[in-house]
Formats: structure tokens, sequence, C-alpha cells
């Protein structure tokens, strides 16, 4: 139990396999963005607080195992994930300093398997 994190009146250990794929299924995490991505990723994650146990950047997937905490939807974490990431996508490696509309990197939705939720009362 040395994973369980702790707030005011409880504590938890929320664990979450998350996958989602680029539009098209595009091999595009293969061309210069996988080696930069997964440090995108697990910043963004620290500003949610949540972190990234093990994470995965396939040619045409992100797989990832996320400790999520309970104050957080899990979809909320997704798609600032996914949102987030995308914009500094299109400003670092597409070389753009705006979003415009239409252009679109992730696919809308993902696959979520909860592995473990413990909640314990103090």
């Amino acid at each position: 139990m040395s994973d369980v994190q702790s707030l005011n009146h409880s504590r938890w250990e929320c664990k979450y396999h998350m996958t989602w794929i680029p539009k098209y299924r595009r091999k595009s995490l293969y061309d210069g963005l996988r080696k930069y991505l997964g440090d995108v990723l697990r910043v963004l994650a620290r500003q949610k607080e949540c972190e990234i146990l093990e994470g995965h950047l396939m040619e045409n997937h992100v797989r990832m195992f996320v400790l999520v905490p309970p104050k957080y939807a899990v979809s909320q974490v997704i798609g600032y994930l996914k949102g987030k990431s995308v914009i500094h996508i299109a400003r670092v490696y597409m070389g753009q300093k705006r979003n415009y509309k239409g252009q679109h990197f992730w696919v809308r939705g993902y696959h979520k398997k909860i592995t473990l939720i413990l909640f314990l009362a103090l």
C-alpha cells in the first residue's frame, strides 16, 4: 500500500489504463514527435496532479497507465492531455502560432480500463 495517496478525509489509489489514437491512425507519432511527446504529456499530467506510471507511444496510438486523483474525472484529464498536447504540437512542430478551426490531430474519444480504485476512510 505504498502507492496510496491521501486527501483531507480519505486515502485513495485510482489507476487507469488509457488508450487513444491520432486522426485517421496517422503514423505521425513516429516521425519526429515520438521522442518529444512523452515529455510533453508528463508535464501536462503533473499540472493536473496526475502521474504517468507507464506510457508507450506506439506507431499509431498512445497507451498510458495513469494515477488520477479522485477530484478529477478521467474524461477531464484525458481532454486536457489531448487538447494541450495538440496545441503544443501545432505551435512547436508545425510552426503555427494559432490553432485554426478544422485541424485535428487526435480522434474524439478514448478507451479507458479501470485497473484499481481503492478508497479508505480516515
